[in-house]
């Protein structure tokens, strides 16, 4: 295979243009192209009278040495496929199968390839399957009941099920596990397309059918997935792990615990603390979802207001504001939702949300401010906990139980907002007009007005009056980091701090790789179970 690259072409081009274009480039007829690969797509829209899709192809035809011979030029090379290999089975006998603590990404993609290798893992999941979780948090959102143990937060898929799926991550990957999560998904029941569009994602509503996929996969190669068991406690015996407790009441015995708890388990963070389990508090952001039109954003992005070919546009703004902090935006979503994410009682926080068509009417993005342990009362390793539960009961009583809301002009002036101006709320929650100055401090709102402002100067309109604040969005990455050596093991051997939760990854995808990661550690010193 030929790998061609920086091929460009016009925006809704023809599938046989790739063809003719890598043909021509490569300087042979159409016809003696055998077969196109994309490898990667990408939009470039800097000039939006001229928008291009660039691709990388493999280009497979019979005269690829008489053409390797000729060829001049940066872009053109031979194809050296790469591929995952998961590590050969250790020697160490295994007594009881390992136990993965949540089925997140970390915790499902762990328990898939150790399920492959013949481990026969065990995942236990506190909150519900997806599909009885859709139904209650459907119900949250349409009555405010919240079930504390299923919600945005708790619940098969994890956090990112209720997300817009995004898959790029910024995750250096020398071991090909980016490709190999990518590929597990397709699998599943993902688009093929998420293989090498330059910012992959699938939407809530896919996503929630590829996890369920997946967990029958994962049952069917011998592993085991059950939900309503919420581990309460570990067992530790001359410094290694020996088994969990399960809803206060039922052990299991196992050498081998993965942590794949999320970053709302705060109840298991202070079980881990109170057992000596070491962590610290580490830096996060947090701040306020807004919503424009997606018109607008469109319009901005591509020179247009909507585009059938291009879809809704996104956009990545960051900005360094006066005191150093840094202000930039998360998870943005096109067409998509601002949902209520609460997952304790009295506390509330909320999240974004697309589904795979982006189709609703508003973008919108968290933006986020950094804050650092130095931001956090105290030096207790849950610090970064107790300070998001500040903001959250803040929130709540903002907006009443409800997400509380507020124009961006309003905000500015410190006033509760009386009425919506062209911008229409896109939400999945109960809703109420507040004061997001009195939820978050100075420090933060400040800055946050700051990048807004910044912010205007590259997206026309991003500093409307009308635009719709949110808040508040706190859970954007775990307040801890649950210390791990380099065999990915805490200081309780047999224990592994694994994923999001963790602190050592920063959403879906790398989540996915760190739970291959660990798996690849357990399949290395142990043997399979059969």
């Amino acid at each position: 295979m030929i790998r061609v690259t920086q091929v460009k072409l016009p925006a809704g081009h023809r599938p046989e243009d790739l063809k003719r274009k890598a043909a021509k480039l490569l300087k042979i007829r159409p016809e003696e192209v055998k077969a196109v690969k994309i490898i990667k797509q990408s939009i470039d829209a800097r000039k939006k009278e001229d928008i291009l899709w660039i691709y990388t192809l493999d280009v497979e035809t019979e005269k690829e040495s008489q053409i390797m011979k000729k060829a001049k030029g940066p872009n053109i090379s031979l194809a050296r496929p790469q591929a995952y290999i998961f590590p050969k089975p250790g020697r160490s006998p295994l007594s009881q199968p390992p136990v993965i603590i949540g089925s997140g990404p970390a915790g499902l993609f762990c328990g898939l390839m150790l399920a492959e290798a013949g481990y026969c893992p065990v995942i236990l999941e506190r909150g519900e399957d997806v599909g009885t979780r859709r139904r209650k948090v459907e119900a949250f959102w349409r009555d405010g009941t919240l079930e504390p143990e299923s919600n945005v937060q708790f619940g098969e898929g994890g956090a990112g099920t209720f997300s817009d799926g995004k898959l790029n991550t910024l995750v250096k990957d020398p071991a090909m596990r980016n490709q190999k999560v990518l590929e597990i998904f397709v699998e599943h029941g993902a688009d093929p397309e998420i293989l090498y569009v330059n910012k992959p994602h699938m939407g809530t509503d896919v996503l929630s059918l590829v996890v369920e996929h997946m967990r029958e996969h994962i049952r069917q190669l011998g592993g085991s997935v059950s939900f309503g068991r919420k581990v309460t406690d570990l067992i530790i015996a001359d410094g290694h792990i020996a088994g969990v407790m399960v809803n206060d009441r039922e052990i299991i015995e196992t050498n081998q615990v993965v942590l794949a708890i999320g970053h709302s388990a705060r109840d298991t963070f202070y079980m881990l603390h109170q057992k000596g389990i070491p962590m610290d508090s580490k830096s996060f952001a947090v701040g306020l979802r807004i919503q424009h039109p997606q018109r607008m954003i469109n319009q901005s992005q591509y020179g247009r207001e909507q585009d059938p070919v291009l879809g809704p546009a996104p956009y990545k703004t960051a900005w360094q504001s006066k005191t150093g902090r840094g202000v930039y935006s998360f998870c943005m979503c096109p067409g998509g939702y601002v949902v209520d994410a609460s997952s304790e009682p009295g506390r509330l926080a909320v999240n974004g949300m697309s589904y795979h068509d982006r189709a609703g009417n508003n973008a919108n993005s968290a933006l986020i401010v950094t804050v650092t342990p130095e931001d956090f009362e105290g030096t207790s390793p849950l610090a970064g906990v107790e300070f998001q539960r500040m903001l959250e009961e803040k929130a709540y009583g903002q907006g009443g139980g409800r997400i509380p809301l507020q124009l961006y002009g309003d905000f500015k002036e410190g006033k509760v907002s009386k009425a919506f101006g062209s911008v229409e709320p896109e939400m999945k929650g109960r809703y109420e007009f507040g004061n997001l100055r009195q939820v978050l401090p100075d420090a933060l709102s400040l800055p946050l007005i700051e990048g807004i402002q910044a912010f205007e100067g590259k997206i026309q309109g991003f500093a409307r009056y009308d635009s719709i604040l949110a808040g508040v969005e706190s859970r954007t990455s775990s307040p801890v980091r649950i210390h791990r050596d380099e065999r990915l093991q805490s200081r309780i051997r047999g224990l592994y701090p694994c994923g999001e939760g963790a602190g050592y990854a920063g959403g879906i995808t790398s989540a996915a790789m760190d739970g291959i990661r660990v798996a690849e550690e357990i399949a290395g010193e142990y043997k399979p179970l059969r």
